[in-house]
């Protein structure tokens, strides 16, 4: 069996049945078993049909190794990590994320949510799925349970605001048929919101609109919404609600980087002189505000395993990506959408003013987003462009692809983990600046292709 199409850099991720199917993730299960130091390990599943058939298939897989499973049923992919954190067990979310719904795929952590990656026991893992794959794992079964965390849950996520500062705000959520609709209604049930769910009923077909709040063609209808209803905010979920994006009541997308550095300054309130974390495609906004509030700003690889690392490392108390992916040193760093979500409503709730002016001191530059290329060997292409811009009077750096500053503008070349894609950001100080400077960035692409 040929695994390396579904071991990807962070978790396994392929198309359903051909790619991933219940032979594959009950091998995965057992070599996990063997690789945990000890259990018992914590099953979790999105809404996606074949999450079923393919978490009991792990779970079995995992029992018959000799090792203990609790199935959490259904959940976000932050419920399991909070689950991991809490039980101090390790864990499997059956989820593809933002993926089409032909797609799953396993998050595996370590106990109290410790990330595995290729550089932290995925390469591993997969040479003994293969093993198993081939001879799969006999024995008797080790036992199975359930357990319910909803209540500990959610007021774990409770925790991270002061409530009686929350007044009656109009919220306008899109689950996208995605776990948000699990996750939503449990966390503001009484709390002084008025909440409406787009698109809450669970179903991993997506039949409204893919569950990637990333493609702007995905937040129509939140933002037809939050104008109609005249909203104080929109709340944009991906398929397993580890993400979230937030539209402003003129309905425009707030970046992640922005939604860093509001959450950020936050954190330095109640943490002066912290560490705040922020990957290297974060605006330069990010650390310049995690500077002028008395934190310490440390730049980071882009991907959760990396950033979870260095904020074990560091002690730092709050990370965030650009991708929307938001992490906090007590939910056991690891990433959460409803937090964050929340954290940001209590800002809005103490603020004297809609939440365009909440976060216009934050956005300083204009961005490209993640501009993505099709091309036959990316990281060849990444080396060419770098060897052609080391004659240039330009800063570079290879903490993570290629990221070349000059001065007025910048740009992150990388090769995707899982695609023949590279995606670029550009990030310039005005609007016809960062045209021109994509323009620029993009033909230095095709000419070393």
């Amino acid at each position: 069996m040929d695994t390396t199409a579904i071991f990807k850099a962070y978790d396994v991720r392929g198309t359903y049945p051909d790619q991933i199917n219940e032979d594959i993730v009950r091998a995965l299960g057992s070599a996990f078993a063997d690789f945990v130091p000890a259990g018992p390990i914590i099953v979790a599943r999105d809404m996606r049909p074949s999450g079923v058939d393919l978490s009991h298939a792990f779970a079995e897989g995992a029992r018959v190794r000799g090792v203990e499973v609790i199935d959490l049923g259904l959940a976000s992919t932050d419920f399991l990590y909070f689950a991991s954190g809490f039980l101090n067990a390790p864990g499997a979310m059956f989820t593809a994320s933002h993926n089409p719904a032909q797609y799953n795929g396993v998050k595996l952590t370590l106990a109290s949510a410790k990330p595995i990656g290729v550089e932290s026991g995925l390469v591993e893992i997969e040479a003994a799925t293969n093993v198993y794959y081939e001879n799969p794992a006999q024995g008797p079964l080790a036992g199975l349970s359930t357990r319910d965390l909803m209540d500990e849950w959610v007021a774990h996520v409770h925790g991270f605001v002061d409530l009686s500062l929350l007044r009656p705000l109009k919220v306008v959520a899109d689950t996208a048929n995605g776990m948000g609709g699990f996750v939503a209604p449990r966390i503001f049930a009484g709390l002084p919101f008025d909440v409406e769910l787009l698109f809450e009923e669970l179903d991993g077909t997506f039949p409204n609109h893919p569950a990637d709040p990333l493609n702007p063609e995905n937040l129509v209808d939140l933002q037809r919404r939050v104008l109609e209803t005249g909203a104080d905010v929109g709340l944009a979920f991906d398929g397993d609600a580890d993400r979230v994006f937030l539209i402003d009541e003129k309905a425009q997308l707030i970046s992640g980087s922005t939604t860093t550095a509001i959450v950020a300054k936050s954190m330095l309130r109640r943490h002066p002189g912290a560490s705040i974390l922020y990957n290297l495609i974060c605006s330069k906004s990010v650390p310049e505000i995690i500077t002028e509030s008395g934190g310490v700003a440390i730049r980071t690889r882009v991907g959760h395993s990396y950033i979870k690392q260095v904020m074990a490392d560091t002690g730092a108390v709050f990370g965030g990506e650009h991708s929307g992916h938001y992490y906090y040193r007590d939910n056991y760093r690891a990433d959460s959408g409803i937090i964050t979500a929340l954290v940001v409503l209590e800002l809005l709730s103490v603020f004297d003013g809609p939440l365009s002016a909440l976060v216009a001191p934050f956005e300083r530059y204009h961005d490209s987003g993640e501009l993505n290329t099709r091309v036959e060997a990316p990281q060849d292409t990444v080396e060419r462009v770098a060897a052609a811009l080391s004659r240039d009077a330009v800063t570079i750096d290879r903490l993570d692809g290629l990221t070349a500053d000059f001065g007025s503008w910048w740009f992150n070349l990388r090769a995707s983990n899982t695609e023949p894609l590279l995606r670029l950001n550009v990030e310039a100080a005005g609007a016809e600046e960062l045209d021109k400077r994509v323009e620029e960035a993009l033909a230095m692409i095709e000419e070393n292709r």
